[in-house]
């Protein structure tokens, strides 16, 4: 694009901008002459996929603003008319980010222009309200805008068709197409006012759903510290264990309130070093049985137990040893039905649902596809994310996962044992099944197009000193799973090992994951098993970043 072309593109957008604080961004960066800034705005568009829209706000059509989201729910709403869904009612939640109410606005309008119904959430709420209210109402389609647990500065666009369930292939292929049909915003009809925005009804609904993760009667007696990370979770999640009777959570006041700059975290994500300091910090004041934090959209949920041999005396638990406590106390509460998971969780999940006898599947990233599952009951993603009531919402949901995971605890209480000692039954049961991350965050995406070349061209041919005995692209898809920018590797011996590596479909990162079953004899031998899963681990980590070069 030479410069003439990028001032007239940047023009054309400046004249169309319906935002004052975008137009006057973009027009000092063009009175500026400020070249490259403005090439990395308008050297594309941010691209609509399984995930929907996320990146940084700001001016121009690689940015987040209210043009791009015109533009997306025009196109939403075009291929939703194309279906046969004119009419229709979509419903429109929104977290507590920058822009979030003003695009969940926008998208009413656009929606209403089009000849569809659209009805917005009352407030700032957690996504799993919306997927929930999508079921609950009879929609056919609803958008949560949210970025989740990006940094402060993204903002993002997800999709649900009427199964409530995140759009896959073909539809976010179709609703793209439709996007890039709008050829002008003075073309998208938006009035000011048709839509509905929603009572507490909705929220009452949800709210008493919840009721039906835990089984009657139950304990209720785990004393929790919560955090909501700056995000929209704590009133519903206080509303939840009130409800429920559990004991109410002792708050981290300095993030308890929505807050989108973020100011007592450098990412607001429970997994991120440092996100959990000030939460562990009110729990050793007041020495609960678990600390429960959401993210910012509280979709997902983490869990962290006391643990004396840990820095500060607490220790997060990892989501793959949530995800397998969870599991356990289901089956103990005689569910039936199929568990599934993601390919890049640990295999716990299969060995657990094997033993119980219900079904299991496993399936491509993310809970787009894990909804999806027939029959599902239960089903989890290492990166915090549990569907434990799937009639309810078809979606990660960190609300019931912290009911549940606390009823769990007030069980074991009442028999004087822990969510600790419950995973070294699992161990015993089933084997040591320590997992890592090689998470790599970047600027440049060239870097991981680079490291995922690399691998390619050149495979491991050990990790570890163990061989590899299968190698795996999965961008050409196996017989049970479509295909998918990753790899997956198999390594040789006793420890059945596996790697697997894949761009991150919501952020600037290469992750990889890894997994090492160790074999457990007796409860005595489990110091030891931790000691070589965690050598092991650290050894394949090392050899995997040399071959991707990184």
């Amino acid at each position: 694009m030479t410069q003439d072309d990028l001032l007239t593109r940047a023009q054309a957008w400046l004249a169309e901008d319906p935002d004052a604080e975008t137009r006057e961004e973009l027009a000092r960066l063009i009175e500026a002459g400020a070249t490259d800034e403005l090439a990395a705005r308008f050297a594309g568009t941010l691209q609509f996929g399984t995930a929907g829209l996320r990146g940084e706000l700001g001016a121009g059509p690689m940015r987040m603003n209210r043009s791009v989201v015109i533009r997306a729910a025009a196109g939403l709403a075009a291929y939703l008319k194309a279906e046969g869904r004119t009419g229709g009612l979509v419903v429109i939640g929104y977290d507590a980010r920058y822009k979030s109410a003003d695009f969940a606005r926008d998208t009413a309008a656009v929606m209403t222009g089009a000849g569809l119904r659209a009805a917005l959430l009352p407030r700032p709420l957690p996504t799993p309200v919306l997927a929930y209210a999508i079921r609950h109402l009879g929609a056919v389609a609803g958008v949560e805008v949210t970025a989740s647990h990006n940094p402060p500065r993204d903002n993002g666009y997800k999709v649900y068709l009427g199964d409530g369930s995140q759009i896959v292939p073909p539809a976010d292929a179709g609703i793209a197409a439709e996007i890039d049909a709008v050829r002008s915003l003075h073309d998208v009809p938006r009035p000011e006012s048709g839509w509905e925005t929603l009572g507490d009804e909705v929220l009452d609904a949800y709210l008493e759903r919840t009721d039906a993760v835990l089984t009657a009667g139950s304990p209720r007696t785990a004393r929790t510290v919560y955090t909501a990370m700056h995000g929209v979770g704590k009133d519903v999640l206080t509303a939840a264990f009130a409800r429920a009777g559990f004991p109410p959570p002792a708050l981290v006041a300095a993030q308890a309130e929505p807050d989108p700059a973020f100011p007592t975290v450098a990412f607001p994500n429970p997994e991120e070093p440092g996100a959990m300091d000030l939460a562990f910090e009110a729990a050793r004041a007041v020495d609960p049985d678990l600390v429960i934090a959401n993210d910012p959209d509280a979709d997902r949920c983490a869990v962290a137990v006391p643990d004396a041999a840990a820095e500060g005396g607490w220790r997060m638990l990892r989501g793959d040893e949530v995800g397998a406590l969870l599991a356990a106390h289901l089956v103990h509460k005689g569910a039936t039905g199929v568990f599934a998971e993601s390919i890049v969780s640990s295999s716990l999940l299969g060995r657990i649902a094997e033993a119980a006898g219900v079904g299991y599947e496993e399936t491509l990233t993310g809970f787009k596809w894990i909804a999806r599952v027939d029959g599902l009951r239960y089903g989890y993603e290492e990166a915090l994310g549990y569907c434990v009531d799937p009639e309810g919402v078809r979606d990660k949901d960190g609300i019931t996962a912290a009911l549940l995971v606390t009823e769990l605890a007030s069980v074991l209480k009442e028999q004087g044992r822990t969510l600790t000692d419950l995973l070294d039954d699992l161990a015993v049961a089933h084997g040591l099944h320590a997992t890592d991350q090689l998470s790599v965050r970047v600027e440049d995406l060239g870097i991981i197009a680079n490291a995922m070349a690399a691998l390619r061209e050149r495979p491991p041919v050990s990790l570890a000193g163990l061989t590899v005995v299968s190698a795996e692209d999965l961008a050409k898809g196996t017989e049970s799973l479509p295909p998918t920018d990753g790899l997956r590797y198999h390594l040789e011996g006793a420890y059945r090992a596996r790697v697997i590596v894949r761009p991150s479909g919501t952020e600037p990162k290469l992750k990889c994951y890894l997994e090492v079953v160790v074999p457990v004899g007796d409860g005595s031998a489990l110091a030891t098993a931790r000691a070589k899963g965690a050598e092991v681990l650290a050894a394949i980590k090392r050899d995997l970043a040399e071959a991707a070069g990184l």
